[in-house]
């Protein structure tokens, strides 16, 4: 976990034949689920979020392409299979 912005770009180019420069969030977390990082371009430049946990684990994603919510819940250490959303309110449509 020690490659910053053009390290894991160049990973996400070579390993997953994707560009980086599309908006799409690539996470990536260690083999010990201790340390998390995901590089996200934002149409002027990049954001690095990068999180070392001192106790306990990081548990993976259940889907391959988790929403934004379900990563920053990820990131508090919330576990999306737990959650219960509930119903927004809805208008009359009449």
């Amino acid at each position: 976990m020690r490659k910053g912005f053009d390290g894991l770009c160049s990973l996400v180019r070579s390993g997953m034949k994707r560009d980086p420069l599309l908006g799409d969030v690539f996470v990536f977390i260690n083999h010990r689920r201790t340390h998390i990082t995901f590089p996200v371009w934002d149409r002027s430049g990049w954001v690095l979020y990068n999180k070392r946990l001192e106790s306990r684990t990081f548990e993976l994603p259940e889907t391959a392409t988790p929403l934004w919510a379900e990563l920053m819940m990820l990131l508090d250490r919330v576990r999306p299979a737990t959650v219960r959303y509930r119903p927004r309110f809805r208008g009359s449509d009449s």
